[in-house]
């Protein structure tokens, strides 16, 4: 008797794990329209009559009356209005009073869901990198390589590799010594990764261990700059216990936010004359930066409208598990006085970028989006303003979200609107050079041979609100199992 019951019970919950894997698997596999639909490839557009910003080296920062001939997924042609002939079948679209550029790239995004990715799209990002790795993201690489998903480019790092210390999180792959750190990275490696992120409370050996097997694997590293074992009064009474200097010349493909580089390589100090120092020693070297200055001012917008900003456009396509663990951080900040620190810092932030410029430190364009406070895509154009506000050029600004963070981060021929050029393209309304804000809301995209008007774009907004909590969750879950 207690068999028989016992074996019933026994088969009841196996079929109900069953039952809920499945469930599970739908809601994975459950994907945005936009994304996945059947689609026919269209066979190229013609956009006549354009104002195009090319960024193509040496060329003026903008051509009046041009046409671009795309076939497949490629530039065929740039040529004068009226010029160019579309073969039967090309659609044609009158570019008249708009603006083409090449499609935009968010350098440190952190991806949560692939309804995100609906949200780059709608908002002409085109290319994005992700700066966390979990093994989802390496399937999802495959699906947007093979077609399977319409999406920006892609490019991942592995799971973020860490010390103990203040910037520990579970997510992270925590590692103390050398040998540690070398079966991470060829573990890394293996899974399929190819790019590498490292973090602040690396110790010095460990440091040096990632970087000699990323050397030996052929694997770029990007990151913050390593600060070791942080004690008592560090940075203020004493020093880090590895220098910020030690990071430089090491290869680093980039180096991540503005405020870690005036934390870590000024101590925290404001001091202008200190930067300006920094700044060439930095330009000297050669790392690309990612000032990423929509990370700290959305602190600032936060506490000085008392959480408002939490609740802006677009806040519902912020991924809803950050959100959930994140209510913590939402209602602390909504509540602080950013008059005393936040607000001065963020402001020689600007400071700091515009003396990175002026050095001639490469800069690239990103948001650390997939964080609370920062919705994909549109928090790409805060990024540009703010960059235009540090002292940059719109047009430099533009370089920065397209060409430069094109080669910086390896993504193969975009980022200029050239013949033999992949088309990543976005049509705008407005002119950016005028108003650089002009990027949020574009009129046409184009992305994988595929052309997104006012109706596509409409569609991926649509999607970009289509976001899983237990789809992401779920992904959370497999990396902490796998780390």
């Amino acid at each position: 008797m207690a068999v028989g019951i016992l074996g019933r019970v026994g088969i009841g919950l196996a079929v109900l794990v069953a039952v809920a894997t499945a469930w599970l698997w739908l809601i994975i596999r459950d994907l945005p329209d936009a994304l996945t639909r059947d689609r026919t490839r269209p066979v190229g557009v013609l956009i006549d009559n354009v104002r195009l910003v090319s960024m193509v080296p040496g060329a003026p920062d903008v051509e009046e009356a041009r046409a671009v001939l795309v076939m497949g997924d490629r530039i065929v042609e740039v040529g004068a209005a009226g010029a160019l002939s579309a073969p039967e079948g090309v659609p044609v679209v009158d570019g008249a009073g708009r603006t083409l550029i090449p499609g935009l790239i968010d350098a440190h995004i952190h991806l949560g869901d692939e309804a995100e990715l609906a949200a780059y799209l709608a908002h002409g990002v085109t290319g994005v990198r992700n700066m966390s790795g979990y093994p989802f993201h390496l399937r999802l690489s495959e699906r947007i390589v093979t077609g399977e998903l319409l999406a920006p480019d892609f490019i991942t790092t592995g799971p973020i590799l860490n010390g103990r210390g203040p910037n520990e999180t579970i997510l992270q792959r925590t590692i103390a010594s050398g040998d540690e750190a070398r079966a991470s990275v060829q573990a890394q490696h293996d899974a399929g990764y190819r790019a590498l992120k490292i973090y602040s409370n690396l110790t010095r050996e460990a440091f040096e261990a990632i970087i000699d097997e990323a050397n030996r694997l052929g694997m770029s590293v990007a990151g913050h700059s390593p600060e070791g074992v942080r004690t008592k009064g560090v940075p203020r009474e004493r020093p880090f216990d590895i220098p910020w200097e030690q990071s430089l010349g090491r290869g680093l493909t980039t180096l991540e936010h503005i405020e870690t580089i005036v934390w870590h390589g000024l101590r925290d100090e404001l001091d202008e004359d200190r930067m300006r120092l920094l700044a060439a020693r930095l330009s000297a070297s050669g790392e690309v930066v990612t000032p990423t200055l929509i990370a700290h001012r959305r602190l600032v917008l936060i506490a000085e409208t008392k959480g408002e900003y939490l609740s802006g456009p677009g806040s519902d396509t912020i991924n809803p598990l950050t959100r959930f663990f994140e209510r913590g951080s939402e209602r602390r900040w909504s509540g602080v006085d950013a008059s005393k620190y936040e607000r001065p810092h963020a402001d020689f932030f600007l400071t700091a970028t515009r003396l990175l410029h002026e050095a001639g430190v490469p800069l690239i364009a990103g948001t650390d989006s997939g964080s609370f406070g920062l919705v994909p895509g549109a928090s790409l154009a805060r990024e540009l303003e703010l960059l235009v506000a540090a002292g940059l050029s719109p047009h430099d600004a533009l370089a920065a979200a397209t060409r430069s963070s094109a080669q910086a981060l390896g993504f193969e021929r975009t980022g200029v609107a050239a013949p033999g050029y992949r088309a990543n393209l976005v049509l705008l309304k407005g002119d950016p050079l005028t108003r650089i804000g002009a990027v949020e809301s574009p009129s046409g995209v184009m992305i994988g041979g595929y052309w997104l008007d006012d109706d596509g774009l409409e569609d991926m907004r649509r999607s970009a609100r289509d976001t899983s909590f237990v789809r992401s969750l779920w992904r959370a879950l497999e990396m902490k199992l796998s780390n």
